[in-house]
């Protein structure tokens, strides 16, 4: 009884593994670390999205809360940008990371996280230590963030790790973390992420808390994906004693703009966007321009409109078929239009649906779904079925043996496939050998 018990253990153990890092080698990956020496800490994060709008905002102190900076780039509506870290006047900052956790019970008689900006914010503005963040915290159903993991620091050198089901504190003089749950992955499955390993080894050699050690570090685990360039949107580094923090743009170490938190808050209320602070970067230039359906309105609303029109005009065609199929010139053809609409209709919804395909090398292999994998292949499929489809079309138009409506629902057929093979060269879909 006992040996299948810890044979089911494991397997649910190698489970979880293959889980855990198939979903975070998909997702945004960020990265941190904090470094204490004798009375100075310095907390560096590593913000890697494919955002395009990074800002810094401070909001100051008013009789019952403390100041504080953030930086962000989602942004979250009337709640402004959703914080990605940031670091108060009293010396505490933490950074929150994308990670994987099996979903449990949530949490009994604690009050709900209905405005996930507005909470974040609040514990910066209402803790100074981690243990009161940890105390803070606890009043609520933080499995709420069931895909986060988050990181605070004070300047103290203490850290506390807040998963969605557990808060552990802990005070060692270096910590690093990436896209992962401490307390459910093993060091040999953590260190599988570049951005950790690297950070764990350049740790190794010594460390220091000065600003071009701390640099070098955040550099050392800044993610540039090959494709187009993509990754680390912007570093961070807060010196937590004095309460500066250095700011480093789109993985360009060389040039660095550094803010004093309480000369900011003097300001006021105020908001920068980070771009307008550095020099001109040709890679992000790159990432702006490129086009997807998460970031352009046109292409988004192509790409859904298209996915309606393969359902509806897939279900047209096999009733098409099966009426006075024997009289039908290219009524093959209509049957092929079905299972090619629904497959189309699919891979729409992929492409409009949470996973960037856009940034990989293709074929993009999905490591959780065997189906997204699969839909790597239909821009050849449509290669292979255009030209054959354009002269059947072409025939049919002078031909009288179709309705005027099939005729014109395969015209726009082919219309869209020969949009959707252009957008598919735009995004390189097509470059399986580079």
């Amino acid at each position: 009884m006992t040996t299948k018990i810890k044979k089911m253990q494991f397997a649910r153990l190698i489970l979880l593994t293959i889980i855990t890092f198939s979903v975070i080698q998909d997702s945004i990956a960020c990265s941190g670390y904090k470094i204490t020496i004798g009375n100075r800490t310095f907390f560096g994060s590593n913000h890697d999205a494919w955002f395009t709008t990074p800002h810094i905002w401070f909001e100051n102190a008013t009789i019952d809360r403390y100041g504080a900076a953030f930086t962000g780039a989602r942004f979250d509506g009337e709640n402004g940008y959703a914080p990605q870290s940031g670091m108060n006047e009293m010396g505490l900052a933490f950074e929150r990371l994308v990670a994987y956790h099996p979903k449990q019970k949530s949490f009994a008689n604690r009050k709900t996280i209905s405005n996930p900006t507005k909470y974040l914010k609040d514990i910066l503005h209402n803790c100074k230590t981690v243990e009161e963040v940890q105390e803070y915290i606890s009043k609520y159903d933080h499995s709420y963030f069931i895909e986060d993991v988050f990181i605070y620091v004070d300047k103290s050198g203490k850290y506390l790790i807040v998963e969605p089901y557990k808060l552990t504190i802990g005070s060692k003089p270096t910590y690093v973390i990436s896209n992962f749950c401490p307390s459910i992955t093993p060091e040999q499955n953590a260190n599988k992420l570049d951005r950790y390993r690297n950070g764990v080894a350049f740790l190794k050699n010594g460390i220091d808390t000065t600003l071009e050690f701390c640099t070098a570090l955040s550099d050392k685990m800044h993610v540039c994906r090959k494709k187009i360039g993509d990754g680390t949107l912007l570093s961070s580094i807060w010196d937590l004693n004095r309460g500066k923090v250095n700011l480093y743009f789109y993985h360009d170490y060389k040039t660095t703009v550094q803010f004093n938190l309480s000369e900011e808050l003097k300001k006021g209320d105020h908001i920068i966007a980070i771009e307008t602070l550095f020099p001109n970067n040709p890679e992000f230039e790159q990432l702006r321009n490129y086009k997807t359906p998460k970031d352009s309105i046109l292409i988004g609303v192509f790409i859904v409109a298209s996915a309606g029109f393969f359902l509806l005009t897939s279900i047209f065609f096999l009733i098409q078929y099966f009426r006075k199929r024997e009289s039908k010139k290219y009524s093959y053809v209509q049957l092929l239009l079905f299972p090619i609409g629904l497959i189309l209709f699919y891979y729409m919804y992929v492409l409009s649906g949470p996973v960037n395909v856009f940034y990989f090398p293709a074929p993009y292999k999905d490591p959780t779904n065997i189906f997204i994998s699969l839909t790597s292949y239909i821009p050849f499929l449509l290669l292979l079925l255009i030209l054959p489809f354009s002269m059947i079309n072409y025939r049919l138009i002078k031909e009288k043996n179709w309705s005027v409506l099939a005729k014109w629902l395969l015209t726009l057929n082919n219309l869209i496939y020969i949009i959707l093979i252009g957008l598919f060269f735009y995004w390189r879909f097509y470059d399986i050998f580079n």
